[in-house]
């Protein structure tokens, strides 16, 4: 919720099919609205293109530069629709967590999807989001687990965060890899499995571009992860926040 998708004026094309962070028809313009009147309206259109009367969950989504706004008018209309029943849990998702923090701490949100912050390269999250989601019996849902990919498949080139990962991640990254493969997991594997382990956490949100993804996917969660591996990554100082702590 947050965004809407407005037709362009007939013979009018957006020149580019990614701006603002997703991707939609080339005739629409995406416009953000964290208004009562938007979240409804982006709902409404949302329920339309899905044939569907309801959803189980709905996020206020990337309110970065909204934030007042979305603490005004967007999350007390999702609070409207969850008492309608018209949506069943609500919250807010973010690659950041001090919004995340504050959702929880001012508002009656379900759950929290907190996107990239929760990975064996960035800890972040453990330092105030997810103490404080346990504290207040909150969910966690954790997304970005790869980082963009570099922790799927770490090579020269990779992606980090929406751009190319800098050297010194990518070292990190080949040197967890080379930790996984000596426990014979692959490293998309443990950090597929590595959020989980937070009692906050309750799920991993995964993109997936075919049918064979999601089934590697499933078969990656399947797939034990030995203790052992976690002890070494550690031992290496290989998982830790990004003040040096340990995870």
């Amino acid at each position: 919720m947050g965004r809407l998708l407005e037709p362009l004026p007939p013979g009018a094309v957006q020149a580019d099919a990614l701006s603002e962070g997703f991707a939609v028809a080339p005739t629409h313009r995406r416009r953000w609205d964290f208004s009562a009147d938007g979240i409804r309206r982006s709902l409404e259109e949302s329920l339309g293109r899905l044939g569907l009367d309801r959803v189980d969950t709905v996020y206020l989504h990337d309110p970065d530069d909204h934030e007042e706004a979305a603490f005004r008018e967007g999350y007390p209309a999702l609070e409207k629709l969850r008492a309608e029943g018209v949506v069943g849990a609500i919250g807010a998702g973010m690659n950041q967590t001090a919004m995340l923090t504050r959702f929880l701490r001012e508002t009656d949100v379900d759950a929290v999807l907190c996107a990239g912050r929760h990975t064996l390269l960035d800890g972040s999250a453990l330092t105030v989001l997810l103490p404080e989601a346990a504290a207040r019996g909150r969910a966690v849902v954790v997304g970005g687990v790869f980082n963009s990919g570099l922790l799927a498949d770490p090579r020269p080139g990779a992606m980090y965060d929406y751009a190319r990962a800098p050297a010194h991640l990518l070292d990190r990254a080949l040197r967890m890899d080379a930790v996984a493969r000596r426990h014979g997991v692959p490293l998309r594997a443990a950090a597929l499995h590595y959020p989980l382990g937070h009692p906050a956490v309750t799920g991993v949100l995964l993109g997936a571009r075919s049918p064979e993804e999601v089934r590697d996917a499933a078969a990656l969660l399947r797939a034990p992860v030995p203790d052992a591996l976690w002890a070494e990554l550690r031992a290496e100082g290989l998982l830790g926040t990004p003040d040096g702590k340990t995870a």
